[in-house]
């Protein structure tokens, strides 16, 4: 079987999460500090992106991070392009730990317009999908916000995003469609209605036989995307952390059958770079076995 085929039937039935290693340089500062190094500590993105490398390779390095819990991670375009123990990141990740490889492809948002910020402009995507594929990358993942329940904003977001999305299925990958609901929005229960009846219009124009994955903020209502977990254009729904502490995302997701975590802070959350490696290891052991028991419930 070809290993695009494997890595599919993996995520389509195997029970896990996905792990978001993917942060940028807007939030590499950030993820950071929550893993226990200051700014002072380093100095221009060449040692701050070094940092970071070195936090990911000790994750996935890690005995506790493999496919029997964890069925893919998202790497940021730098990772990709790197190493873990040595060996090329992407292959690593598939060949060693048997964790389906996908790329994180957004420059970054627009600033609001119309309650949303939409993706900005993704120059050279196509040289960049060719290369990711090359490599062995399985899918892409692609983030906008929704801040309003504003219907215009939340249309703009969801025709950029299945564009994209398309452009992504034609290079011979797989889409991660991810329009996140800012959890702080005031109307967020209505926006969540919007979005379904959105996500489900343009869902129902996508071939099932090239399906989509979608990355969600948790509802609201629990259970409320039973309709886009089972609608056949969909490969897989995973949930995004969205700012809540590992504890209360990990209770909503266990509420949303059929939803599993693909969560970034909230899988890192208790990790330092002052641990021990059997700190360490044991503190991520935790982490992914609460977040793999939660994405089963």
């Amino acid at each position: 079987m070809a290993i695009h085929s494997q890595q599919r039937d993996r995520i389509a039935s195997g029970n896990g999460f996905i792990a978001a290693l993917d942060q940028s340089g807007g939030s590499t500062p950030k993820a950071l500090k929550l893993y226990g190094i200051e700014e002072s500590e380093y100095a221009g993105d060449a040692e701050m992106f070094a940092l970071v490398h070195a936090m990911r390779e000790r994750i996935v390095s890690s005995p506790a991070f493999n496919g029997e819990r964890v069925f893919g991670a998202i790497l940021f375009e730098r990772t990709m392009d790197d190493k873990f123990g040595g060996k090329d990141a992407v292959a690593y990740l598939w060949e060693d730990k048997g964790v389906v490889p996908f790329l994180k492809i957004d420059k970054g948002l627009e600033d609001e317009a119309d309650g949303v910020q939409r993706l900005k402009p993704i120059p050279g995507l196509s040289g960049l999908l060719a290369r990711a594929k090359a490599k062995g990358v399985f899918g892409t993942k692609e983030r906008s916000v929704i801040k309003q329940n504003n219907a215009k904003g939340i249309a703009d977001v969801l025709d950029q995003q299945f564009e994209l999305g398309q452009q992504v299925l034609d290079a011979g990958l797989v889409p991660i469609i991810e329009p996140e609901v800012d959890i702080n929005a005031a109307d967020k229960a209505a926006i969540e209605v919007e979005l379904k009846q959105g996500l489900l219009a343009r869902l129902d124009k996508v071939d099932p036989a090239t399906p989509v994955i979608l990355k969600l903020t948790l509802p609201s209502v629990d259970g409320y995307f039973r309709e886009l977990v089972d609608h056949p254009s969909v490969l897989k729904v995973v949930a995004l952390s969205g700012g809540y502490s590992r504890d209360d995302a990990n209770a909503k997701l266990a509420k949303n059958p059929g939803v599993v975590a693909s969560f970034s802070r909230a899988l890192s959350e208790g990790l330092s770079a002052k641990q021990s490696d059997e700190e360490f290891n044991a503190a991520l052991d935790a982490s992914i076995e609460s977040i793999y028991r939660a994405s089963i419930a």
